[in-house]
């Protein structure tokens, strides 16, 4: 995948949807990081995850864009105004709001999804790229293709709404890129995990962590496998695939340490033995297939970053363990 130099970058203005949301904050902490100057768009400036990740200075060095995704007024006024030529997209309702309120979901999800295009569409010399959050949830159940790896261009068979949802972003983003040459990238995340992970089924690996920082005991609510990627390196290609010049609408899966959950309190349990006990799982699998192939994004990114297990789950207990001891290290979700 090309890239861009850090000159170049410099030249780029990027918005962020969804910015204070676990996934955007970290992307704002490496476009900080970098020298560069993000716009963050969200419908209020609460942000704990920021605060959780950056200093105090460098919480001055983003610009707050208050709007709502589903007002298209809204991203076309950020755009303008702030002179940004890469949208990053992860605004979006996850799973259970999705079921619970489908109408609401598909306003969000699909209907923002769109105003972001929309807004590509309307402003064609300002706009390069478009980078949008789609999901493994848009594959379906591990049993429906068997025991091999699920390879690229295997069926979507979601299983939620959310999911379709996901999967209606990514055809959409075909058609804007067929109709109106509008380049874009949807990634599909699992479970990734870090500090700042706190919504959603799949953040239960990273309340785990926590709740054994804590020594408190925590059941994850899922068994089976799990494809664990690290918040750093999902962040990392968010944002290379922002920066890149390759045309088209694409859509990337990932893939990080594919492990079961068994495996993952294991592995916790060694990297923190005064857990040993504390965090156990129960409930069904989750229904999303989770040994998935990531050749697509190997060849065009080139170096794909893949933090181990062990690492990830280390460095997760470290920016925990510093939160604790400034008496910044909520627990709140843990009741959950």
């Amino acid at each position: 995948m090309n890239q861009v130099s850090s000159s170049q970058s410099a030249r780029q203005r990027y918005l962020i949807t969804g910015a204070k949301g676990f996934i955007g904050s970290w992307i704002v902490k490496l476009l900080i990081e970098r020298g560069d100057h993000p716009v963050v768009l969200d419908r209020d400036a609460d942000a704990h995850r920021l605060r959780a990740l950056l200093s105090d200075k460098q919480m001055k060095s983003f610009s707050f864009v208050a709007g709502d995704v589903t007002q298209l007024q809204d991203i076309e006024r950020a755009v303008t105004e702030n002179g940004v030529s890469r949208i990053i997209h992860l605004a979006a309702l996850q799973v259970p709001p999705c079921a619970a309120n489908p109408p609401l979901g598909a306003q969000v999800n699909v209907g923002g999804t769109l105003n972001v295009f929309e807004t590509a569409r309307a402003h064609p010399d300002q706009i390069r790229r478009i980078v949008y959050a789609s999901s493994a949830a848009v594959f379906g159940p591990e049993e429906l293709y068997g025991s091999a790896t699920v390879g690229e261009g295997a069926p979507l068979e979601p299983m939620t709404h959310y999911g379709v949802f996901k999967q209606c972003n990514e055809g959409n983003a075909r058609v804007y890129f067929r109709n109106h040459g509008i380049s874009s990238t949807g990634i599909r995340p699992w479970a990734v995990y870090g500090p700042g992970r706190d919504m959603g089924m799949t953040s239960d690996p990273t309340k785990a962590i926590k709740a054994a920082v804590l020594g408190r005991p925590f059941t994850i609510r899922f068994t089976g496998g799990v494809d664990m990627q690290y918040v750093g390196d999902t962040a990392k290609i968010f944002l290379a695939c922002a920066d890149s010049e390759l045309p088209g609408a694409r859509v990337y899966t990932l893939r990080g340490a594919v492990v079961t959950v068994e495996k993952f309190i294991a592995e916790l349990e060694r990297l923190r033995p005064a857990a040993r006990g504390l965090i156990t799982a129960a409930g069904a699998p989750i229904s999303i297939a989770f040994d998935l192939d990531d050749s697509a994004l190997a060849r065009d990114l080139k170096q794909v970053p893949r933090t181990p297990l062990d690492q990830g789950i280390a460095e997760t207990i470290e920016i925990f363990e510093r939160l604790k001891r400034e008496n910044r290290l909520t627990s709140s979700e843990l009741e959950v």
